[in-house]
């Protein structure tokens, strides 16, 4: 005749059967925040890069611009923004437009390539494209020409 299970064996049976449960679903959470937040981290890396050459080209197109548009300008600003951007300046291509009318245009163009993203063409997080332009202001005589 078979006896019914005791209380206290049925107990002991259910404390082994939940043992470690808790640690598969903790360690799920944990490997899904810190994919969540090397993400985030390399997004914000992309972001700043962004607004680092965009800002590095403005100043750039500027200063060739208060120059008058002058072609001497422009291997001077160029100079100046390699110096801004640093080592990430060699990731950078500076494409002047000489200044045939009254703006002074500059297109950039950064590879910003990330060992996260290494598998994925994610474009817009990886690529810095960027149009300036900047008008050249300057005074100007009866005859509309500039001084």
């Amino acid at each position: 005749m078979a006896t019914a299970p005791t209380s206290a064996t049925s107990s002991r049976r259910a404390q082994r059967s939940d043992a470690g449960v808790g640690l598969v679903g903790t360690l799920a959470g944990v490997t899904v925040f810190l994919v969540l937040l090397l993400f985030a981290v390399q997004v914000l890396l992309n972001l700043y890069a962004t607004s680092v050459v965009t800002a590095a080209a403005f100043d750039a197109a500027r200063d060739v611009a208060s120059a008058g548009g002058d072609a001497a300008a422009v291997p001077r600003a160029e100079a100046k923004a390699r110096d801004v951007l640093g080592r990430y300046a060699d990731a950078v291509a500076f494409e002047w437009t000489v200044p045939s009318g009254d703006d002074v245009v500059l297109h950039v163009h950064a590879e910003n390539r990330m060992f996260t993203f290494a598998g994925v063409d994610l474009g817009a997080l990886q690529t810095v494209d960027r149009t300036v332009r900047a008008r050249i202001e300057c005074f100007r005589s009866e005859t509309n020409e500039c001084e």
